[in-house]
């Protein structure tokens, strides 16, 4: 078994993909209509078939609120590593993402968090040490 897709809720789908795409680099996989929304999937350049993000509309009543309780208490919704955390900050700085986290010490790893502006707070992470496979 392993991870195929994993799920982010977002309140616009094409603001969304935008950022996504846009602002962190993430290349668009699947976009199929689906009624009113879109099956709607990025995936890293580097794994072009790796595990697909999936942009899930915020439609079902018990997203929002979710989304919004996570927010508040500044808690990420979901975490993507870098290579090189403090280069990544200052690329996504220079494109405008907000930052409510800068980057800093978090034990084994060093971590930033930005508001994605579709409704959720991202973190993105470095290990300290060559991780192992």
């Amino acid at each position: 078994m392993k991870i195929f897709i994993a799920t982010v809720f977002v309140d616009n789908q094409e603001k969304a993909l935008d950022f996504y795409t846009n602002k962190l680099g993430f290349q668009k996989k699947a976009d199929i209509s689906a009624g009113d929304y879109r099956w709607l999937t990025v995936v890293s350049p580097d794994q072009p078939n790796g595990v697909q993000l999936l942009l899930e509309p915020n439609a079902h009543p018990a997203t929002k609120p979710f989304q919004s309780a996570l927010k508040a208490d500044c808690i990420p919704f979901t975490q993507f590593e870098v290579e090189d955390l403090d280069k990544e900050f200052q690329r996504l700085k220079s494109l405008g993402v907000e930052f409510v986290v800068e980057p800093m010490d978090a034990g084994p790893v060093m971590i930033a968090s930005f508001d994605d502006t579709c409704g959720n707070l991202i973190q993105i992470m470095q290990y300290k040490f060559k991780k192992q496979e």
